[in-house]
């Protein structure tokens, strides 16, 4: 089911000429606009092409076309909640007329069966699916950085959209405080990084730990792993927030997907 694809994000000015560019980031925009002045495009073809680009209704859904342009980052489907009939047309709409990488989030199995059948090319990774994932930039180190192994799904959340962003994750596991040697043995790599993403259940310790040893900018990612007194992340949710390590920023509950957004607009 999975399989790895590379396209580069941007799209070449002979691409023009495909009723895909809808959908567009700066760079292709741009691209248009140079192929309506020196005459590749016409007028009305590029404005048959922009029509679609604020949003369009498929069913129930609006899709946000514009969001890339204006945010610098596409619009992501959610999973819960829908319909795999849903799913598999929102992509469709993404993808066809959509000119970035595609990602869908929080997919449950029957979901992610019924859009990588219909859409194959597709990354797969802790419910999250993957199409057309950008060339990663070599400028930035993302660190993503878990307590403990049962963290996982969330880092691999967190990795899969950074991959959206084109940020490949660096992945350090298995290093929270209950061992707090496992950390310092790769402590070079936390001061290294241009960003690190910490993904902690329990008593979320780690975040503070991480927080008062780079200068980087840290997001906390409290998760639902822990026993009767983690009531589910949020005894590890108000610790982060309680962080006596300065600027510390802290989002949802397992909210991997919400960690790496922050770290993409940072980094922007």
């Amino acid at each position: 089911m999975t399989t790895e694809h590379s396209i580069t994000a941007s799209v070449p000015r002979s691409a023009l000429s495909s009723a895909s560019m809808a959908g567009m980031d700066e760079g292709a925009l741009r691209a248009l606009v140079e192929a309506i002045r020196s005459g590749e495009t016409s007028a009305d073809e590029a404005v048959d092409r922009l029509r679609r680009l604020p949003f369009v209704e498929v069913g129930e859904a609006l899709v946000d076309h514009h969001r890339t342009l204006r945010q610098g980052m596409p619009e992501a489907v959610y999973g819960p909640g829908k319909t795999a009939e849903q799913c598999v047309r929102i992509v469709e709409e993404l993808l066809n007329h959509g000119s970035g990488p595609v990602l869908m989030t929080r997919a449950s199995d029957e979901q992610v069966k019924a859009v990588v059948a219909e859409h194959r090319d597709a990354e797969v990774r802790a419910g999250c699916v993957l199409w057309r994932r950008p060339p990663a930039r070599t400028d930035r180190t993302v660190l993503v950085v878990t307590a403990g192994t049962a963290d996982t799904p969330v880092a691999d959340e967190a990795a899969t959209t950074l991959a959206a962003y084109g940020l490949e994750a660096d992945r350090l596991h298995d290093v929270g405080v209950a061992g707090l040697h496992r950390l310092l043995a790769h402590v070079d790599r936390v001061t290294s990084a241009d960003a690190v993403i910490v993904i902690a259940g329990m008593e979320g310790a780690l975040a503070s730990v991480i927080g008062g040893l780079t200068a980087c900018p840290v997001v906390a990612v409290p998760t639902s792993v822990g026993y009767g007194s983690g009531l589910d992340g949020v005894t590890a949710l108000l610790a982060m927030h309680a962080s006596c390590a300065s600027g510390v920023t802290v989002v949802g509950i397992d909210n991997g997907f919400g960690a790496a957004s922050a770290v993409a607009r940072i980094l922007r």
